[in-house]
């Protein structure tokens, strides 16, 4: 659920499941099923929240919870990580960058690593937050090895997800559009080609953002102010910036120093320059070494050190105190930090047993030492010549030992000790590594560990639920590295063309779809033709489920090429085909679509690779031409019979072909087609039935990504279609299932589009406005996506409020729905539809007759599809209660086209009993419409029955939100 629901501090982590299942109108019998626990718990849970969040009623607990359930926006203050030391000194410094940040969007502190930017910045941050209505956010850009995840890390931060349809990019922007807010960038000199381009394009879309960024070279952007941040003070002796944080530092290790050594202590760090880190390093170190020791320790370094061009005094004092504190390891300790800052996260002692041993045998190795006595590449435990240890215990010793001197950080977790390097101590013993000429074996090692890692992921626990997906958290930055390297190496080629597939299956099940897309195309790249093909295939999918038709189109041709160059030419043409299918079937998630001879070249070729007997290149290329013929039919202006039969007819071979071949997402995608070519028939009894067939053939269909893209499509024209004859308890169960789909949690409109339209059918008022929030939201935070599904959920929303009697917030969602919807034309379907219903809720016949004037013949490309029944049902009982001459014709000739739609079949039979003035007939329509799931309808006929049943029926009405009808409404 989302934190803008209520604070965490407020409610109870039990409370909160609590909420979120009220937020689905369940009962407290079915929440305690759900939860397993009592009722009387339950009970006692809502009697909480009710106190809790000042809510009246539970009516008003379940719109608070369904309001922000559609999807996550960028969390609220509180983002900033809690130091785990003190912040020692620099008051001026604190003061002097606040001032800057007041004045200026974007600041970067600038200066040598170790100088203490990140310790200054979060403290200068946590003292602005409660300037910034929205808070401050945190992002440390040190993990990243690629410029071009910035972006990724900065949504990370601040909780904005993917959504179908849109780059990352956007969908950042135009969350943080109206944000009040700091955010703070760590460490971002090794990625400064990503942040730089990213500034540029955020800042300037979000005015109320600043952003405190540290590096150790300046971004290079037009609006930067540079903050240099100086070593710490030595004025003042004892009293100085950098002498209270030693001391500070060495009392927290349980040794402070007395006031014999005081002058000695600042001399040392006087001698430290007031390099943050070093004097941290050096304190750590006081309870062993003491005075002595730290200077003569330090005063050896710093003549190894001879320096160089690009090196300044602060960045060589710097080094001096690594070198020097790397010198005091015993050679076994030295071999395990250099091999262990290859991991970018946290890591445990089994992670660092692989890459610190040189033979690659992880758990139970041992070692001899008299090997290399010398503490070389192959020296991990100092004991005497013959000896055996077992490598996992001297690991974890080491490991502990390195953390005792500040060179790692010990991180407690739920699964036990994680160890964490400073990305400076990182950099360190990579160079060192280098110098060993370790650097390649260390690197395999961490390759290999990160593909076991990755295949026992897949295999283990749901990277989609809370388990999995922290293990998948835990170590995907790690692959992300070795992904970084390992192409560039021959040798490494194959491995790493697995863990981009393994990364990209991850991904996807993570929800990742950019990275899941981009490392199934960088498994392509990496691999052999036919494994290309393969994975172009899968990007595809992936590319589907993100709504991008362009990438879908260029996938699939890429993966025919591929295929051809593996002399597979059925593979090669079932994704010709497919690509032309995509152009159709998908033309409206497209920037542009293909032009129609491009199309119709592809389908050539596909022809021409297809030979003979390949079940699935048929299948394909049947789907391709269904698709073909259904859109040059839907483009007629004018219904032609000839025409409708002969694309029913090559759906219908479609799916045949289909079917032969066991392929569930085949099948599925024809039966798609075949319910687009009946629906363009009018046989709207017929496509519905198609539609159904897809949700039970996708039972049998597997996790991958055209599978899952095929899933979320068949659930929408489910419940599209099942509405369109009248099937509401149906459409809401496919609606609900939509709107639930995973991978739609950042896309709440499309999600909620069709659940919102049966919803208002059924004239659950309170439920509609309650979802209505979260899709507007999405809606504007998707940069205002086309659809008509997302025009006839926003003409729905208008259509509650004008029941309501509501005509300015009416007129606001018209006004969506002009900017939501794809062409005019769709309007005219269910616009005429909802436009009716609103009139003769307000006793305007005349009016809503007009809104549903023309004949069925001459709108039937608008109405065809879902709204054909509610069309005509509509026009016959307008026409009756305007008395207009052709009413008794208008409904004998809609009785004919609803037959077997239970809702708008009674719809029928009410208006021929109010033609009739039957108001025993009238009435007995009401239970139809009960039955039907229409509560809305049932509560209308018993205010047309008049008299008493009028007051009963606005009751009801009242009950649903509606409120009484109203003499009037605007146009």
């Amino acid at each position: 659920m989302s934190n803008s629901v209520v604070s965490a501090s407020a409610v109870s982590a039990r409370e909160a499941d609590v909420l979120a299942l009220l937020g689905e109108h369940l009962s407290n019998a079915e929440i305690a099923a759900r939860l397993v626990i009592s009722v009387r718990t339950v009970e006692s849970h809502v009697s909480s929240l009710l106190r809790k969040l000042d809510v009246p009623d539970r009516r008003a607990l379940a719109r608070r919870a369904a309001a922000s359930w559609q999807g996550s926006a960028p969390d609220a203050a509180g983002g900033l990580p809690t130091p785990l030391t003190t912040f020692v000194g620099r008051e001026r410094e604190r003061g002097e960058l606040a001032t800057v940040l007041r004045t200026h969007r974007q600041v970067t502190a600038v200066g040598p690593g170790g100088v203490g930017k990140t310790r200054l910045a979060l403290a200068v941050a946590a003292d602005a937050a409660d300037d910034f209505a929205d808070g401050a956010w945190f992002v440390d850009l040190a993990p990243l090895t690629d410029p071009g995840r910035v972006c990724a890390a900065v949504a990370a931060a601040v909780n904005v997800g993917e959504q179908p349809g849109r780059g990352l990019a956007e969908v950042l922007t135009t969350a943080l559009a109206d944000r009040e807010a700091l955010l703070v960038l760590d460490n971002c000199e090794h990625v400064r080609e990503g942040v730089a381009p990213f500034l540029e394009r955020l800042l300037p879309a979000c005015p109320r953002l600043r952003v405190l960024a540290t590096s150790r070279a300046r971004l290079l952007v037009p609006f930067e102010r540079i903050f240099s941040v100086p070593p710490l003070s030595r004025a003042g002796g004892d009293e100085s910036d950098a002498v209270s944080l030693f001391m500070e530092r060495a009392v927290a290790v349980g040794w402070p120093p007395g006031p014999s050594v005081s002058e000695g202590v600042v001399a040392l760090c006087e001698r430290l320059d007031g390099m943050a880190l070093a004097i941290e390093l050096a304190a750590a170190r006081w309870p062993t070494l003491g005075l002595d020791g730290l200077t003569a320790g330090l005063s050896d370094q710093l003549r190894m050190l001879a320096g160089g061009a690009r090196a300044d005094d602060r960045h060589r004092s710097l080094r001096a105190v690594l070198d020097w504190s790397h010198e005091l390891l015993e050679p076994r300790d030295q071999a395990l930090l250099r091999r262990v800052s290859v991991f970018v996260a946290p890591f445990t002692v089994e992670a660092a047993v692989v890459v610190a041993d040189p033979d690659g045998v992880s758990g139970g190795w041992r070692h001899a030492h008299g090997a290399d006595s010398t503490g070389g590449a192959d020296s991990m435990v100092g004991v005497g010549v013959g000896a055996e240890v077992d490598v996992a215990a001297a690991v974890a010793d080491g490991l502990g030992r390195l953390a005792e001197h500040s060179l790692l950080t010990a991180v407690p977790s739920a699964s036990g000790t994680r160890y964490q390097a400073l990305e400076t101590i990182r950099q360190y013993g990579t160079e060192q590594l280098v110098r060993a000429g370790e650097l390649a074996g260390v690197r395999s090692r961490h390759l290999a560990w990160c593909l076991a890692r990755a295949v026992a992921l897949r295999e283990g626990a749901d990277v989609g639920g809370g388990e999995g997906r922290a293990r998948f958290d835990a170590v995907a930055q790690d692959i992300r590295a070795a992904l970084a390297w390992a192409p560039g190496r021959p040798e490494q080629r194959a491995d790493a063309c697995r863990l981009a597939g393994q990364l990209a299956e991850l991904a996807f099940a993570r929800n990742l779809l950019a990275e899941s897309q981009e490392r199934f195309e960088q498994a392509a790249e990496l691999a052999g033709d036919a494994a290309a093909a393969v994975a172009l295939r899968q990007a595809a999918g992936v590319a589907g489920c993100r709504r991008l038709g362009d990438d879908m189109f260029r996938l699939h041709l890429g993966a025919a090429e591929a295929a051809r160059r593996a002399g597979d030419t059925a593979g090669a043409s079932r994704d010709l085909a497919a690509a032309a299918t995509v152009a159709y079937r998908f033309s409206t998630s497209f920037p542009v679509i293909p032009v129609e001879a491009e199309v119709k070249d592809v389908l050539a070729r596909a022809h021409e690779l297809s030979g003979a007997g390949d079940p699935a290149a048929e299948a394909a290329l049947a789907l391709a031409e269904a698709a073909v013929t259904a859109d040059a039919f839907g483009a007629l202006q004018g219904a032609v019979e000839n025409t409708a039969r002969e694309t029913v007819a090559y759906a219908e071979r479609a799916v045949a072909l289909a079917r032969l071949t066991g392929d569930p997402v085949a099948e599925s995608a024809a039966l798609d087609a075949l319910s687009g070519a009946r629906c363009w028939a009018g046989e709207s009894f017929g496509a519905a039935a198609a539609a159904r067939r897809r949700i039970d053939v996708l039972v049998k269909s597997p996790r991958t990504p055209a599978g899952t893209h095929e899933v979320m499509d068949a659930l929408a024209m489910a419940a599209g279609t099942a509405l369109g004859v009248g099937e509401l308890p149906q459409a809401r169960l496919w609606g609900r299932q939509l709107a639930g789909h995973p991978l739609l949690a950042e896309a709440g409109h499309q999600a909620t589009s069709w659940l919102l339209v049966t919803e208002a059918f059924a004239g659950h008022a309170d439920d509609v406005l309650a979802h209505a929030t979260g899709f507007r939201t999405a809606w504007e935070r998707s940069g205002h996506q086309r659809s008509l599904s997302l025009g006839a959920a926003a003409a729905s929303v208008a259509m509650v409020h004008g029941l309501r009697g509501d005509h300015a917030a009416r007129a606001d969602w018209l006004a969506v729905v002009e900017r939501a919807d794809t062409a005019e034309q769709h309007r005219k379907g269910y616009g005429a539809v909802f436009d009716a219903m609103v009139r003769l809720h307000h006793e305007d016949p005349d009016a809503a007759l007009a809104s549903v004037a023309a004949p069925p013949d001459a709108v039937w490309k608008w109405v065809c599809w879902v709204w054909l029944h509610w069309y005509v049902a509509l026009r016959a009982e307008a026409s009756a209660l305007a008395g207009h001459p052709e009413a008794r014709a208008r409904i004998d000739s809609a009785r004919g086209v609803v037959e077997g739609n239970a809702l708008a079949a009674a719809q029928v039979e009410r208006a021929q009993a109010l033609l009739d003035d039957d108001v025993p007939r009238l009435l007995a329509t009401r239970a139809a419409f009960e039955a039907a799931g229409c509560p809305y309808q049932a509560a209308r006929t018993l205010v047309l029955a008049g008299g008493a049943h009028a007051a009963e029926g606005r009751a009801a009405l009242s009950a649903l939100g509606l409120g009484p009808a109203t003499a009037d409404v605007d146009t």
